[in-house]
């Protein structure tokens, strides 16, 4: 928007002449359109402007399994080098992951997109035919679960890796091969999501590279200047658009992840506690629990000082 167009309202931005509504928020520094780049590339090349260049990038909470972001760069290459020269996963393919929230997922996704696979998460809750109408959809040939939901997933043409197994384990811990770099444009499909079809069946909706990097920016942009890394605790599942969203963009400003499997009010109060955790996203639901235990005093049990803020998601209540 020109600030000095005379047609333009400063107050709300509105065009006279053209009848938009322009933002009045200052233009984002992207990436030109027509340099290479994935989302993945993205985020760790923002992540590079801050400080603490090894700080913990993620915690399992159930384990207290941290994971530094040096690692996690080594083993996102690693795992990306080996779906390239173990499983033969190329530019263009389709991989579908049917998991609930583990620190295994933001590796896994970060080494897809890295080498230009399109990424298609869904909700491991659902049914078998439920499953069967996406991957109808976006047509994967090789899919990524853990083991308790594996048997709901058809055949595809290449495998379906447990994520939860010794065989992933060990892909994301060596390869014999050196990652080969793979050119991903911003226009390139990077994920295919899930709507909850409330006016008819589920249909896909397609992300390009561009779409998460704005996305990526917009989050970068808001940062607040810190002493140390925000602690983020997510209660929003990956699978999910604005966990999805949420795994750029933690890598982007340097957060540090408290992952949970699933949610709990008494763990999450207890992870709270034990990691210090600074900020949370919950959905409403989890906020009416929280006010409900508070005034049963079950908060009081728990040092919740830490606590700077909380985003509140609305999720819609379809189980995908």
């Amino acid at each position: 928007m020109d600030r000095k167009d005379p047609a333009v309202n400063p107050r709300n931005g509105f065009d006279s002449v053209t009848k938009i509504f322009h933002s009045l928020r200052p233009p984002l520094d992207l990436p030109p359109q027509r340099v290479p780049l994935s989302v993945a590339a993205y985020a760790l090349s923002l992540r590079r402007n801050l400080p603490w260049p090894d700080s913990v990038a993620l915690i399992d909470s159930a384990t207290c399994q941290r994971v530094s972001y040096s690692d996690f760069v080594r083993r996102t290459n690693t795992l990306a080098a080996n779906l390239q020269a173990t499983i033969g996963l190329s530019k263009g393919d389709t991989a579908f992951i049917l998991s609930p929230n583990s620190i295994q997922i933001p590796i896994l996704n970060f080494s897809l997109l890295t080498i230009g696979v399109v990424v298609s998460p869904a909700n491991p809750l659902s049914t078998k035919s439920e499953i069967l109408r996406l991957v109808e959809l976006s047509k994967p040939v090789i899919a990524f679960s853990t083991s308790a939901s594996a048997h709901k997933l058809p055949k595809l043409r290449l495998k379906t890796v447990i994520i939860d197994s010794p065989e992933f384990d060990s892909m994301t811990a060596s390869s014999t091969r050196e990652l080969e770099p793979v050119e991903v444009r911003q226009s390139d499909l990077a994920a295919v999501m899930y709507s909850s079809g409330t006016t008819g069946k589920v249909k896909g909706v397609m992300l390009t590279h561009r779409n998460l990097i704005f996305t990526t920016a917009v989050y970068y942009n808001d940062r607040t200047e810190r002493e140390s890394p925000a602690v983020f605790l997510y209660t929003v599942p990956y699978f999910h658009i604005f966990g999805f969203f949420y795994s750029w963009k933690s890598v982007a400003v340097n957060d540090t992840v408290v992952v949970m499997e699933k949610y709990e009010l008494s763990k999450m109060l207890r992870a709270v506690e034990e990691f210090r955790v600074t900020h949370l996203a919950l959905v409403p639901a989890v906020v009416v629990a929280m006010v409900k235990a508070d005034h049963d005093h079950i908060t009081a049990s728990y040092d919740l000082s830490s606590l700077e803020s909380v985003d509140v998601v609305q999720l819609r209540s379809e189980r995908i």
